[in-house]
């Protein structure tokens, strides 16, 4: 009970603090924008600081009394440096290479400050993610995000904070950057072998025969049971499974329909292997896709991007983002 009551405290304190809507980089963040409070150690330490004048005038204590003045003037100054830790701050860019969903988005943000003021020690925080920050190096942080659904990730809120220089006092600020990152398809583990259609101009240079083997390897699902080496798994104790040579120049087909038999999601997380497949194998490939003209054929960094691109963002089964 009293958690949900935190919780929605704290929803409604976001809601109040700037920014409050999304806003484009590079971002200067101004004292505007810095909030601080005093940490349970800072209030532990006022609670002392107070303990300690009221015996020092209850006694006439005037060594003590001074040495409380001078103890709350470098609290005073604690809450001022805090604030100067943040204020000039400049978020210069975000970037992040897109990945697979399930596994960490590693955003890389770039920050600097014009007035020269050493800066150490910042923290950065989006969700559960943290990381940290320092302007003596290169100015760059990398946040890990956890990442669960294809496609746009969109980023809430990222909070710089510090409690630097003496823990008294916590000053932090926000930031909303207007820019959603990529999370591609999860491919499908342990998935089939390419398949065998291939396009018109792949065809002609294929060998008719198709039986020169060019390997056993390790039985996977969906292998075909006609590919199976009986007599090499007897002996090894183990099914393999007969891999037949095909020219690298020939160009593979991944067709969406060709796999009507599997649910939806299925379909996307097995043309997500099949593109990971064929660039490992070196292989040019085309991507079919319904309602989108065909991608490619092609291979490399750039063809590989824009088929697992339009994978990831194709609609969701659910109807949700």
């Amino acid at each position: 009970m009293i958690g949900a009551w935190r919780q929605r405290l704290w929803r409604r304190l976001q809601a109040w603090a700037r920014p409050r809507t999304h806003e484009s980089l590079p971002v200067a963040i101004d004292r505007k924008r810095v909030y601080v409070l005093p940490t349970p150690f800072g209030l532990f330490f006022a609670l002392l600081l107070a303990a300690m004048g009221l015996g020092a005038l209850n006694y006439n204590n005037n060594p003590a009394l001074l040495l409380a003045l001078l103890l709350a003037g470098t609290a005073m100054a604690s809450l001022i440096t805090a604030h100067l830790q943040l204020s000039g701050l400049r978020i210069d860019a975000l970037s992040a290479e897109p990945v697979a969903a399930g596994e960490p988005l590693l955003l890389k943000l770039s920050a600097s400050a014009r007035d020269g003021r050493r800066r150490r020690g910042l923290s950065l925080r989006h969700g559960e993610a943290a990381s940290a920050l320092s302007l003596d190096d290169l100015g760059e942080a990398l946040l890990p995000l956890p990442t669960e659904r294809r496609g746009w990730l969109d980023l809430e809120r990222i909070r710089i904070s510090t409690q630097r220089p003496l823990g008294l006092a916590i000053a932090w600020s926000w930031i909303w950057p207007e820019q959603a990152l990529l999370v591609y398809p999860a491919p499908e583990t342990q998935g089939p072998p390419l398949p065998t259609q291939i396009s018109d101009t792949g065809a002609a240079r294929l060998n008719p025969a198709g039986d020169d083997v060019h390997h056993l390897r390790n039985y996977r699902r969906g292998d075909p049971q006609r590919a199976v080496a009986w007599k090499p798994s007897a002996r090894r104790d183990t099914l393999l499974v007969r891999e037949y040579e095909q020219p690298r120049s020939a160009e593979v087909i991944l067709d969406w329909q060709s796999l009507a038999p599997l649910a939806y999601e299925h379909r996307i997380r097995r043309l997500a292997h099949w593109v990971d497949q064929a660039e490992r194998e070196n292989r040019r490939y085309q991507l079919r896709l319904p309602g989108q003209p065909a991608l490619g054929p092609g291979q490399g960094p750039a063809h590989r991007h824009a088929c697992l691109r339009a994978l990831a963002l194709l609609p969701h089964a659910d109807g949700a983002r």
